[in-house]
């Protein structure tokens, strides 16, 4: 009897501490996940906040320290409306008969996509005004980009940004494609590349903005004697809006393609040669195999890392500040570099208005591209 008594006391205890046992289960993976929120939010989301704050104000300095004080958004007016229009956006002159056209032919693709998704089976209210608001906004950076640089008039340092991000990334991608199809071919040597390849990425972003500004240097650079027998010693890179540009580009271009190289190469290495072998047996050359097969299988690495590259392109500052310090005048001034040169000048909450501006661009740039392109990539691949 004892022991019938006891095989019952057990499943009526068990059951009363499932109750418990459940609430601990529930709650232990918010335990364990606590410490990695609390990180995130002390050195992420607070600095996050506490620089909107700091955007807001303005910098003042008083006896016994400095003062902040709120001036709303007077800082992004100052930059949009205000007296750093000009350095912010640039100067806008009235458009020619040749940007026009090119403004409508653009606005006439954005106008078709919208089209087609209205005509699509899959179109909702909600997909059809983000898509508009997003073609409103890329609609002004593209009057922008387009009024101050096929115009007589000045980029600001969002529309250099621009032409930095949309420049070097395309460069850098089609760059390290190449390279990757040839390094996977049977070449002499091949392995040796793939290591040189990789160098540049290698050194630092303020060692490369001194190296080319050595390369540069048309008087005593390591280059003189190639420059002198063209005769361009008396050529300076950097009195030259767009030569002070291209050198800043092709620096960050010979940079970061190996970071692009070395994705897309393990990428097409590893794919399973027995398609390939397939397609040649069908009679297929290399273009309609690399078109049909080898590209399409590429496209989710392709997606990701060209959306990394986006996002740290935005970010570029060694190499205009080191190689041309911003000039000449603001020609190759970057975003960062103009919130870095203006807190130099103590204005703080200029300064974070800028960078806040450059949140906004890059938030766009991203969600856009990850809404437009990268799902419709993956989905293909």
């Amino acid at each position: 009897m004892s022991g019938e008594a006891s095989a019952r006391q057990v499943p009526v205890a068990a059951s009363r501490r499932s109750p418990l046992v459940a609430r601990l289960d529930r709650s232990a993976g918010a335990v364990f996940i606590l410490p990695a929120v609390l990180v995130i939010l002390a050195f992420s989301i607070f600095p996050l906040l506490a620089s909107l704050y700091v955007s807001m104000t303005r910098l003042s300095f008083s006896e016994g320290g400095i003062h902040l004080t709120y001036v709303g958004f007077g800082n992004y007016a100052k930059l949009l409306v205000g007296i750093d229009r000009t350095h912010f956006l640039g100067v806008t002159v009235p458009l020619t008969p040749l940007t026009a056209v090119v403004l409508l032919v653009i606005y006439g693709g954005f106008a078709f996509l919208l089209v087609r998704y209205l005509r699509g089976p899959g179109r909702t209210v909600a997909g059809f005004v983000g898509r508009l608001v997003t073609a409103v906004i890329a609609g002004a950076l593209v009057w922008l980009v387009v009024d101050t640089v096929m115009t007589s008039g000045r980029p600001g340092t969002i529309v250099v940004t621009l032409i930095y991000v949309g420049v070097d990334v395309s460069a850098q991608y089609l760059l390290a494609l190449g390279l990757a199809l040839l390094v996977v071919q049977r070449l002499p040597g091949r392995r040796f590349f793939r290591v040189v390849f990789l160098l540049p990425m290698m050194i630092t972003p303020v060692g490369v903005a001194y190296l080319f500004r050595m390369l540069t240097d048309t008087s005593k650079g390591p280059l003189y004697p190639l420059w002198a027998h063209f005769g361009l010693t008396d050529v300076s890179w950097v009195t030259n809006p767009w030569g002070a540009r291209l050198a800043v580009m092709i620096g960050d271009v010979w940079q970061w393609t190996p970071f692009i190289f070395i994705v897309l190469l393990a990428s097409i290495e590893s794919l399973p040669i027995e398609l390939n072998e397939a397609a040649v047996v069908d009679g297929a050359n290399r273009w309609q195999m690399f078109w049909a097969i080898t590209f399409p299988q590429i496209l989710p690495a392709t997606s990701t890392v060209v959306l990394i590259r986006l996002i740290e392109a935005f970010k570029i500052v060694d190499l205009p500040n080191v190689l041309t310090n911003g000039g000449p005048g603001t020609a190759t001034e970057s975003l960062t570099l103009h919130a870095y040169t203006i807190w130099r000048a103590l204005d703080i909450g200029g300064s974070a208005a800028v960078a806040y501006m450059l949140l906004i661009v890059v938030t766009f740039v991203g969600i856009s591209y990850v809404n437009l392109f990268r799902r419709r990539v993956t989905a293909m691949a």
